[in-house]
């Protein structure tokens, strides 16, 4: 069987706005419309965090759902993968009422604290961790955990010892974050071989590493993550035109390589999911 190899998309995050690039999906319709373009150019994953009426990062549940189910309306079988953070503000609860409601396939699992943008405490306390781990367990969500430095991976670990997490672990490594490890070949080889042998992986980079750690992930065996939630430029000094364009792009270099590009079916039965989101 051909190497199949996953795109996720994350077409909005918690950051970048209208302001940094026009084309950043902001409102639930916006991002419906932007992840089904995506799956269409190759994305099997969407990675979603919502923004309120201003703009700014929110978890509220409302907003998620409808984002949902536009989503499932479209007719789509992309896997919804839920964000559990990007309001620095939540409590424990709002980050999690969402996918306590919707149950999609997948969520994300930050897998410690650090500093964000050396502004800001990104907090993720071991009682939340805990509490996080259990609820997506009752929901049967598969967490992608997040590694934003080395120590996370001994966290993961330790999570999985106490059975908060269940292996096989899907960590999505995550490189040039200020804050977290530099967005460096070096440091994405070091990060895939602190992974157990039985994990999946998808990693990035944020910025103009964006490229070279594609590259470098496809021949170390990962899975890609693109979209304007890591990179608002396409290329040096280039916009992105939209989120569909980076997953295009993604989707020529595994094809280049020799690969295929996984389908959302074909997704599920790497990464081990059990069921599709069923949320209307």
């Amino acid at each position: 069987m051909m190497d199949q190899r996953i795109i996720t998309v994350a077409p909005t995050g918690a950051w970048p706005t209208k302001r940094e690039n026009p084309n950043v999906p902001m409102t639930p319709q916006e991002i419906a419309e932007d992840v089904e373009a995506c799956y269409h150019a190759g994305a099997a994953i969407c990675h979603l965090h919502m923004r309120d009426e201003y703009g700014l990062p929110t978890m509220d549940a409302a907003r998620f759902e409808e984002a949902v189910r536009l989503i499932k309306k479209s007719g789509i079988d992309i896997i919804i993968n839920l964000s559990t953070s990007g309001a620095l503000d939540a409590t424990d609860e709002t980050r999690q009422a969402h996918i306590r409601s919707i149950r999609p396939e997948m969520a994300s699992y930050n897998a410690g604290t650090m500093n964000w943008m050396h502004r800001f405490v990104f907090l993720n306390t071991p009682d939340f961790m805990e509490e996080l781990g259990r609820t997506m367990l009752e929901c049967g969500i598969k967490p992608e955990v997040e590694i934003f430095d080395a120590g996370m991976v001994y966290n993961a670990a330790h999570y999985v010892e106490t059975g908060v997490l269940q292996a096989p672990v899907h960590y999505q490594l995550v490189l040039g974050a200020a804050g977290g490890m530099k967005a460096t070949i070096d440091n994405l080889l070091f990060l895939k071989n602190l992974l157990p042998a039985d994990a999946t992986w998808s990693a990035f980079g944020i910025g103009r590493a964006h490229v070279p750690v594609m590259l470098t992930t496809l021949a170390l065996g990962g899975h890609l993550r693109v979209g304007m939630e890591d990179n608002v430029y396409f290329a040096a000094g280039e916009l992105a035109e939209s989120n569909a364009q980076f997953v295009r792009r993604a989707a020529a270099l595994i094809e280049h390589a020799g690969m295929k590009v996984a389908t959302p079916e074909e997704a599920r039965e790497i990464l081990g999911l059990e069921r599709v989101c069923s949320f209307e």
